[in-house]
């Protein structure tokens, strides 16, 4: 089975490789507003999709939830985007099994995970990081901290979703409702490494499909 960490050095090494102009655009705009990231790699019958977007986009916000209002609505959001079947949709013909979720966010300055799948790897983090986010507001425990964090970092989710394909071969393209749930995104874009195609296109509200051949 295809380990998330080797697939994002593959599909890193191997979009290095494109054109300088594009990998320029890449790094300098690696966190804007309204500017989302899939990258689509497939490795024999496993396929993995990432998904990076800034909190702005997701949730309003870049920083750690600071009201019920704010908590409210990061907890709705990750619970949408552990739903794969409502970002995204893969043709039935490929029979394709969700084999592992994994939610991240740097609302607070450092990574939590919401991993579904993975929960001896991740509870005890995801529980641990819960407290120590509730309690941040709440201790006086460095304001400049907060404060800091407010201003000189910029919180962002990554999403992986990782399925094994019975029939790859039916898999030609993949649609996202990512546009419908998330209105602030202006454009994706995706990037796609398989055996047939690599390739970096841009998705819009309009054209929200990513084409694997």
């Amino acid at each position: 089975m295809l380990r998330k960490t080797s697939l994002a050095v593959l599909v890193g090494l191997s979009f290095s490789s494109l054109a300088t102009a594009e990998e320029g655009f890449r790094q300098h705009d690696a966190h804007v507003h309204g500017q989302v990231e899939f990258n689509v790699a497939q490795d024999g019958h496993d396929l993995l999709i990432e998904i990076t977007a800034p909190g702005a986009d997701v949730v309003g916000f870049e920083h750690a939830p600071e009201n019920a209002e704010q908590e409210q609505r990061l907890q709705k959001s990750i619970a949408l985007l552990q739903q794969a079947d409502q970002i995204v949709t893969l043709n039935a013909k490929a029979k394709c099994q969700i084999e592992k979720v994994d939610v991240a966010h740097t609302l607070a300055g450092d990574e939590h995970h919401h991993d579904h799948h993975d929960a001896d790897e991740h509870e005890h983090e995801h529980h641990d990081g819960d407290k120590h986010d509730h309690g941040k507001h709440h201790d006086d425990h460095d304001h400049d901290h907060d404060h800091d964090h407010d201003h000189d970092s910029h919180g962002a989710f990554t999403v992986q979703y990782q399925y094994h394909c019975d029939n790859l071969a039916e898999l030609s393209t993949l649609d996202t409702q990512w546009f419908s749930h998330f209105a602030a995104t202006q454009s994706i874009t995706a990037n796609v490494l398989t055996d047939k195609k690599q390739s970096a296109t841009q998705l819009s509200a309009e054209n929200a499909r990513i084409s694997l051949k």
